[in-house]
């Protein structure tokens, strides 16, 4: 007999979900394919060597079922359950300029800049 597990229980082990719950509620809302059939019932037993494919965020992960595994352990340990066939993509870090407060002339309250700059030039017009 080969070795499977229920594919809610799986997602759980390799930590794409955070409770079985999650996972399970996942399944049923029918974004779950198990070898590109759509699937609905989280009751569905996957095998080494299934391919799943379902969304999650902005990409769209395809997995290779690895193990099955017998716990939920540590992040390095699910990572063995499984091969990203197409591992997301880091962003490129962009290159943003300094932000620099910039306000049109008479709008809100000066800066402390200002404020120095119109005392100066109001102890000036004093003087004088």
């Amino acid at each position: 007999m080969t070795e499977t597990l229920r594919i809610d229980k799986w997602l759980w082990h390799a930590r794409f979900f955070k409770s079985r719950t999650l996972a399970s509620k996942f399944v049923q809302s029918g974004k779950m394919r198990v070898n590109g059939s759509s699937i609905s019932k989280p009751h569905v037993n996957v095998k080494a060597g299934d391919v799943l494919t379902f969304p999650s965020g902005p990409y769209i992960r395809l997995i290779k079922v690895l193990e099955m595994g017998t716990r939920r352990g540590p992040a390095p340990e699910a990572r063995t359950l499984y091969e990203d066939l197409d591992p997301p993509q880091p962003k490129p870090k962009q290159e943003r300029p300094p932000v620099v407060a910039e306000r049109a002339p008479g709008s809100g309250r000066p800066t402390k800049r200002e404020r120095r700059v119109m005392d100066r030039w109001l102890d000036e017009a004093e003087e004088t």
